[in-house]
Parts: structure tokens; C-alpha cells; sequence
């Protein structure tokens, strides 16, 4: 009886979440008319570009070098520290960064559609651990990076193909 009622609740928990247009994480619906993009971007071999194609690929767009393809152009990315707190000896000991890019779709004639990515991050620094510091900074980079690319996948699919 029990085993029963797990099993009705389970598919009602199914059936619920279905019909109100859950999808799994990273799991967007890109219109057909972006099934296929020409990426390019102002640096080929940025670390932002290789990360854009591998989320473009497990979201199941195709990547062409086809002229009249749709056209998603990476800007550069940026990197913006600014101050948040000092230590009593007038060191800084807090950090923001932001980290933001800008990008563009082209679809065939019409005007390129642009968009701003922006991530925002705090940072405590201590300069008596500058080595393990700059490792954190670098990691907390990475993460942003990917961030970012999952924004850009996720702007995709709120594009509106006229």
C-alpha cells in the first residue's frame, strides 16, 4: 500500500513539474533559427570564447563558418577592481569585481541585437597570503568566465526571431 502511494506521488511530482515548463539546468530552448550560429569573437583563443563553444555544443547548436548563418560576436572581457574596505593600516582588505563582457547576435539583415553580461563577485584580500590570494583570484576568474558563458546560452533563448 505504501509502495503504491510513493509511486502515484512520484508521478504526480513528474507530471506537476512537466506541465509547468521545468527544464533542467543549462537546459534552454534556443529558437530553430539559432540551431546554428557563426561564432566569432575579438579574441579566437580567449578563454571565454572556448568556454561560449562548449556550452553552445551541450546545448546542441551547431557552430558553421557559413556566411549567412546567424552571427554571435563576443566582445572583450573586462575586469574591474574597486575598493570595498581597508585595513586599519590603510591596506586593502575587500574587494569587488566585475567582470563583464559584451556581446551581439546578428540575425541575416537586420540590425545585431547587443547585450551586456555582468558578474559581480566581493574579495577579501590579506597580504600576508598574497600566493594562495592570487589562486583564489584566479579560480574566482574561472568561475566568473563560466558564469558569463552560461548567461550568454541563457540570453539566447529569450531572443525574439522577427
Amino acid at each position: 500500500m505504501l509502495r503504491s502511494f510513493l509511486t502515484a506521488l512520484l508521478a504526480l511530482t513528474i507530471l506537476v513539474s512537466a506541465g509547468c515548463g521545468f527544464h533542467l539546468k543549462s537546459d534552454y530552448l534556443i529558437p530553430t533559427e539559432l540551431q546554428s550560429l557563426r561564432l566569432e569573437s575579438s579574441d579566437d583563443y580567449g578563454e571565454l570564447h572556448r568556454l561560449v563553444k562548449e556550452r553552445l555544443r551541450l546545448s546542441n547548436i551547431g557552430i558553421v563558418q557559413e556566411q549567412t548563418a546567424p552571427r554571435l560576436w563576443l566582445g572583450n572581457d573586462n575586469l574591474e577592481r574597486s575598493t570595498l574596505s581597508l585595513f586599519p593600516s590603510g591596506q586593502v582588505a575587500e574587494y569587488e569585481l566585475i567582470y563583464s563582457v559584451r556581446f551581439s547576435v546578428t540575425l541575416g539583415d537586420q540590425p545585431p541585437q547587443s547585450f551586456d553580461v555582468e558578474i559581480r563577485r566581493d574579495y577579501l584580500d590579506d597580504p600576508r597570503t598574497a600566493l594562495a590570494k592570487n589562486r583564489e583570484l584566479d579560480l574566482l576568474l574561472q568561475e566568473m568566465r563560466a558564469q558569463a558563458a552560461d548567461q550568454v546560452i541563457r540570453t539566447l533563448s529569450t531572443i525574439k526571431v522577427q
